[in-house]
C-alpha cells in the first residue's frame, strides 16, 4: 500500500497545494488499477516519472511566462518605434514643406536678379550710349579745331579735311581712326591720326601707338599721332611726352586762333 499522504506532502512541496492533490490523486488511481500487476519498485519508478514531469511542466511554465514577458517587451518596443516612425514622417513632411518654402523664395530671388540684371544691362546701354556721344562730341571738336591748331603750333597745312573713317592696314582688315586726313609740312605729306578719349589712360596710349605703327605701313607715310582728352593724370601726360605724341586737352580746342 502506498503513502498517498507523502506522495500529496512530496508534491506540494514542489507544485503547491491544487497540483498536489490533483497528482496525488492521478497517481492513487493509477497504483489502484496497476496494483495488482506492478511491484514496488515499478511504482516508485513511476513516481520518479511523474515528479520529473512535473519538474519540466513548471520548468515550461516558467519559460511560457518569460516568453510572454519578452512578447511584451518586444509589444513595447513596436510601440515606441511606430511612434518614433510617426514623429519621422512629421519632421520630413515638415522638412518637405521647408524645402517647397525655400524654392519658392529661390524663384523670387532668381526673378528679381533677373530683374536688376536686365535695368543693368539697360544703365550700361545707356551709359555706353551717353559714353559714345561725348566721345563723339570731343572727335567732332577736334576735327573741328584741328587743322587751325596745327597750322599754328606745328606750321601744318591739312589737305582738304578731316575726318573719322577705317583704314585698311591689309586685306579684309581695318583699324577704325577716331581721327584721320593728311597734312603738308615743309614739302611733304604725312598722315595725321588722332583719338579721343574722355578720361586718357596709359593703357589708351599704349593701344593708340601700337595702331600707328600698322598704319604707318599700310599707308607707306610718315605718321603724326595726336591725343585729345578733357583730363588725365601728370603721370599719362609725362608718358604721352616720352611717346613723342602730341597731346591737346578739350578746353585747348576752343583756342585754336
Amino acid at each position: 500500500m502506498i503513502d498517498t499522504l507523502e506522495i500529496y506532502n512530496d508534491l506540494r512541496e514542489s507544485f503547491g497545494e491544487k497540483p498536489a492533490t490533483k497528482m496525488a490523486k492521478v497517481i492513487k488511481q493509477i497504483y489502484d488499477e496497476l496494483s495488482q500487476t506492478v511491484t514496488k519498485d515499478d511504482f516508485n519508478s513511476l513516481k520518479s516519472i511523474v515528479l520529473e514531469l512535473g519538474k519540466s511542466q513548471k520548468e515550461l511554465a516558467e519559460a511560457q511566462k518569460r516568453t510572454e514577458a519578452k512578447v511584451e517587451e518586444l509589444a513595447e518596443a513596436q510601440k515606441r518605434t511606430e511612434a518614433r516612425v510617426g514623429e519621422l514622417a512629421e519632421a520630413q513632411k515638415r522638412t518637405e514643406a521647408k524645402v517647397e518654402e525655400l524654392a519658392e523664395a529661390q524663384k523670387r530671388t532668381q526673378i528679381s536678379l533677373d530683374r536688376l540684371v536686365g535695368e543693368h544691362r539697360k544703365t550700361r546701354e545707356q551709359v555706353g550710349g551717353l559714353s559714345h556721344a561725348v566721345g563723339y562730341r570731343l572727335e567732332d571738336e577736334a576735327i573741328w579745331a584741328l587743322p587751325a591748331l596745327l597750322k599754328r603750333d606745328l606750321n601744318m597745312e591739312v589737305i582738304g579735311s578731316l575726318k573719322r573713317d577705317f583704314l585698311e592696314i591689309g586685306p579684309g582688315k581695318f583699324i577704325e581712326a577716331n581721327i584721320w586726313g593728311t597734312a603738308r609740312k615743309n614739302g611733304s605729306k604725312i598722315g595725321i591720326l588722332g583719338e579721343a578719349k574722355a578720361q586718357l589712360k596709359k593703357s589708351d596710349v599704349d593701344a593708340f601707338i601700337k595702331h600707328i605703327s600698322k598704319i604707318e605701313e599700310s599707308a607707306g607715310m610718315k605718321i603724326y599721332p595726336i591725343l585729345i582728352t578733357y583730363q588725365t593724370s601728370p603721370q599719362v601726360r609725362t608718358y604721352v611726352e616720352k611717346k613723342g605724341i602730341k597731346l591737346y586737352f578739350s578746353y585747348e580746342l576752343r583756342n585754336k586762333i
